[in-house]
C-alpha cells in the first residue's frame, strides 16, 4: 500500500477563486478542516519560505511553502504538532473547460494507514472546499492583480 495521497477534482470556479481559498486565511478558515465542528483558526505567509499554522480544535498542523507560483501552483511542507513526521503537499490548478482542475499530491506520509487518514480527511474538506468556491460571487477575489 502506497503513503502517498492523490486527489483529482473538477472544481466549477475560475482558477483565481481555488488559488485564492488555497492562500487567503479568510477563505481558508471557511474549509480547512474535515471536521466543520472543530474551531479553525488560519494563519499563512503565502510566499516561497513562508509559514502557515492550522489550529483545528485540539490538533495544529503547520509548515512551509516551497513553491508558490499564482494561480497554477502552491506547494508546502506538513507537520502535526502531535504525531508523524514532515510529508509533503502540491496542489496545482489548471483552467479547463466548466472550471478548474484540481490535482492534490500528499506525499511521504508515514505509514498506508496515516495515508488512508489523510486521504479520508483530504476528501471531508475539499467537499467543503468545492461548495464554498461554488458560492463565491463572480469575479476576481483577491488584488494579485
Amino acid at each position: 500500500m502506497s503513503t502517498d495521497v492523490r486527489i483529482e477534482r473538477l472544481l466549477k470556479a475560475t482558477i483565481d477563486r481555488v488559488y485564492d481559498a488555497w492562500t487567503r486565511p479568510e477563505l481558508l478558515t471557511r474549509w480547512y478542516c474535515p471536521n466543520p465542528a472543530l474551531e479553525l483558526k488560519v494563519e499563512a505567509e503565502v510566499r516561497v519560505g513562508g509559514e502557515y499554522v492550522v489550529t483545528m480544535g485540539p490538533y495544529v498542523v503547520r509548515g512551509s511553502y516551497t513553491e508558490v507560483d499564482p494561480p497554477k501552483l502552491l506547494a508546502f511542507t506538513w507537520q502535526w504538532d502531535h504525531e508523524g513526521g514532515p510529508s509533503q503537499v502540491r496542489v496545482e490548478l489548471t483552467e479547463v473547460e466548466g472550471g478548474t482542475r484540481m490535482l492534490l499530491n500528499h506525499t511521504a506520509l508515514s505509514s498506508p494507514e496515516d495515508a488512508a487518514g489523510h486521504l479520508e480527511g483530504w476528501e471531508l474538506q475539499l467537499n467543503r472546499l468545492a461548495e464554498l468556491v461554488s458560492a463565491l460571487p463572480s469575479g476576481r477575489v483577491s488584488d494579485r492583480g
